[in-house]
């Protein structure tokens, strides 16, 4: 059996609802065990919903869990558009035009 690599930062592209806003929504997320820090931004608006970038660390996030909270407000993850995973950081791709 393959030991389970630590999992240290998830990008999240995330369609929610208005209603939590996204403090109220990262505070709660943020409450999560393994997740240290929550960074969220607002990068499209339509009349009922918005679309988020959701970036989360820790020092071995637990994906699963998290995705419940996601859900528990009503929200679902679109994508997971990046991951960090393993013991040591490694340089970071440069960005994609």
């Amino acid at each position: 059996m393959v030991e389970s690599a630590p999992v240290k930062i998830i990008n999240l592209d995330v369609l929610k609802p208005h209603k939590p806003d996204i403090i109220e929504f990262g505070k709660a997320i943020e409450k999560e065990k393994s997740v240290s820090a929550v960074n969220l931004q607002v990068y499209a608006i339509d009349e009922k919903t918005e679309s988020i970038k959701l970036v989360l660390e820790g020092t071995n996030l637990d994906f699963e869990s998290i995705r419940k909270i996601i859900e528990d407000f009503g929200a679902v993850v679109h994508s997971i558009d990046k991951a960090v995973i393993g013991k040591k950081e490694i340089i970071d791709f440069p960005e994609v035009k």
